[in-house]
């Protein structure tokens, strides 16, 4: 038995060294051919690192020299308009829309400027904001005012700048969250017509405000108290990127035009070559066989076999890549002093998302939270959390994207008009008492054209 176990093991031993004496020459080739031409291999390799430097050092300096202003946006006290004005503002916003060339791009560093529009909740009082580049002023003070002419855009501070910038600390706590659509962004939430309870042109105070929730819940914050929503948005054409093209994609594979897993019918290299083949051996021609698509079912076209559902989907839909797109990171924060601080007051901002859900088409959802709870390695939870909380303040304060400086398959997702004018407009009095948020009292007008001027 221990004569028959040696030879087995010096059998194994005799392939294993057969195999380093044949591998050992391979790889001390290998190793001197890398050394000799790595020079070669090397921009190949180091390229897609040293581009994206490049740009970011570009897109940097230009960044130093965009001056932008924060305007605080006072409301009439009667807001008849329905929300559809705020639709056609968030269109006149859109003319911001200006992509640099590619001459622009790789040399000057330039890029498609953003701006954001925010929600604030300061101690129970609640303000607009929109932060936007200085030499966009002209376009933003027509989008408000085309529309809403009895409105207020006034200059104001960075309200970030009230609070202390080390947030979290032994005297402040906060918490906060990043969102994300939870299907495709091609998908719709639930848009204003569906807030209505009959048609569009009811009395504001007979129609059914989705940002009351909000509203009521901010009013009721105390002393020392803060809610911060933030919009952060960047114009899109429908033809940039694949949004569009996702779009339509969507679309044929509701309506049965293509399967899940092949796509548009399609003929391979491989049925090309058996053809071919055939051919050559037989002098016959075959049929070629197309792999992908849906093969049709009856004499029924497939539109004609959705479900009263289904066809709704693919309306909204096709509703939803028809408007202006916008690029669009979501976050909120809510901060309090220490001896203030409820855990119940992050729940205001997550109970309005809820409304803009449903289950056929999209929904909103957090896309990183600032909590933190693991079972491996639960003694640097803490540790843990004051980072997230410590960069979220920091991506709020500089209207940074989630990924910053790196662009992430989640966000920046994109929201048409509809949707946006959905989730942000302004109220009218009968929503909203008079001492939540201010307001224009007195309305101001043009002198008259005789009135002498001196």
């Amino acid at each position: 038995m221990v004569r028959k176990a040696r030879l087995v093991y010096n059998r194994r031993m005799g392939i294993i060294d057969a195999i380093l004496q044949t591998a050992f020459p391979f790889v001390q080739f290998l190793w001197e051919f890398i050394k000799t031409w790595w020079w070669v291999f090397a921009p190949f390799l180091l390229w897609p690192h040293a581009k994206f430097f490049w740009f970011f050092w570009r897109t940097y300096k230009f960044d130093l020299t965009v001056k932008r202003i924060l305007y605080e946006i006072k409301i009439p006290p009667d807001v008849e308009k329905p929300i559809k004005a705020m639709e056609s503002v968030w269109v006149g916003l859109w003319q911001m829309h200006d992509p640099p060339n590619d001459r622009e791009r790789w040399l000057n560093g330039e890029f498609q400027l953003s701006f954001s529009l925010e929600l604030v909740c300061t101690e129970g009082i609640v303000h607009f904001y929109i932060r936007f580049p200085e030499k966009s002023r002209r376009v933003i003070e027509t989008a408000f005012y085309s529309q809403f002419p009895d409105a207020e855009l006034t200059e104001v501070d960075d309200y970030v700048k009230a609070v202390p910038q080390n947030v979290p600390n032994k005297d402040w706590r906060m918490w906060g969250a990043t969102l994300k659509l939870g299907k495709s962004d091609v998908y719709p939430i639930r848009t204003y017509p569906k807030f209505f309870e009959a048609k569009e042109d009811l009395k504001e105070e007979k129609r059914i405000d989705p940002v009351s929730a909000l509203v009521e819940g901010m009013a009721k914050l105390g002393e020392g108290e803060h809610v911060w929503l933030q919009f952060l948005l960047t114009p899109l054409l429908p033809e940039d990127g694949d949004y569009l093209d996702r779009g339509k994609k969507e679309i044929d594979k509701l309506v049965h035009r293509t399967s899940d897993e092949g796509g548009e019918p399609r003929i391979t290299f491989m049925e090309d070559l058996r053809a071919a083949g055939h051919m050559t051996t037989t002098g016959e021609d075959s049929e070629r066989k197309m792999v992908g698509g849906k093969k049709e079912e009856g004499l029924m076209a497939p539109e004609l076999r959705l479900t009263t559902g289904e066809r709704d989907v693919v309306a909204a839909i096709e509703e939803k890549i028809s408007k202006q797109p916008f690029k669009v990171t979501l976050r909120f924060i809510y901060l309090a002093r220490a001896e203030k601080y409820m855990s119940i007051g992050k729940t205001v901002p997550f109970a309005y998302f809820q409304q803009f859900n449903t289950a056929n088409l999209n929904f909103i959802k957090p896309l990183q939270t600032t909590k933190v709870y693991t079972i491996k390695t639960f003694f640097l939870d803490k540790r843990r959390a004051y980072l997230r909380r410590r960069r979220l303040f920091r991506l709020y304060s500089t209207r940074d994207v989630f990924y910053f400086p790196r662009s992430g398959p989640e966000t920046p997702f994109t929201m048409n008009v509809e949707e946006l004018a959905t989730m942000f407009h302004f109220p009218g009095r009968f929503a909203y008492p008079s001492g939540v948020m201010p307001r224009v009292e007195t309305r101001k007008g043009e002198a008259p054209p005789g009135l002498p001027l001196e």
